[in-house]
């Protein structure tokens, strides 16, 4: 009986290790929440005249409008605020990933951050191997804002008019 004791002593053992490891491999999970929680990316427009701030998750927590701003046509103010918050939602995910894979990135075997960066290369077109890197920093200079598609006069709204045409 011994020797049984013996082996599920080892057991235990290896047991309690194998807890003090996963301690050491996620002990901090608790400040990279804290960190995720104080992230903050900004976004300015090229013209300066839209700032738009993102937190954890790409959550907006705030957008600046300069009185340079309200002087733009209707259609150039929203691509101007759509392409300055795309900008600013993308880095903060980007800073969130870094955030993951500085705290527990080499436990999961792969980086966060290049996934991250090859999702956002795909969803923008952009061909493999090009990394936001490479571009200019959308933190204090995002790209110029892209034109959408011609809409409908249906969708017509530079009248100011929610109710369409006449």
């Amino acid at each position: 009986m011994s020797a049984e004791l013996e082996r599920l002593a080892a057991e235990f053992e290896k047991f309690q290790a194998k807890i003090k490891q996963a301690e050491r491999k996620f002990g901090g999970v608790g400040e990279m929440q804290e960190r995720m929680a104080e992230l903050e990316a900004v976004a300015t427009s090229p013209d300066r005249s839209v700032r738009v701030v993102a937190g954890a998750g790409g959550a907006v927590t705030d957008i600046q409008l300069t009185p340079d701003a309200m002087r733009l046509p209707s259609t150039t103010l929203s691509a101007t605020i759509m392409e300055t918050l795309r900008a600013a939602v993308a880095e903060a995910v980007r800073r969130q990933a870094g955030i993951v894979d500085e705290t527990i990135g080499g436990d999961l075997g792969a980086s966060t951050t290049e996934q991250v960066r090859q999702a956002q290369a795909e969803a923008s077109g952009e061909t493999p191997g090009t990394h936001r890197d490479d571009l200019p920093s959308h933190q204090d200079e995002p790209s110029a804002p892209q034109r959408r598609p011609a809409r409908s006069d249906d969708d017509d709204f530079s009248d100011g008019s929610i109710y369409g045409g006449p």
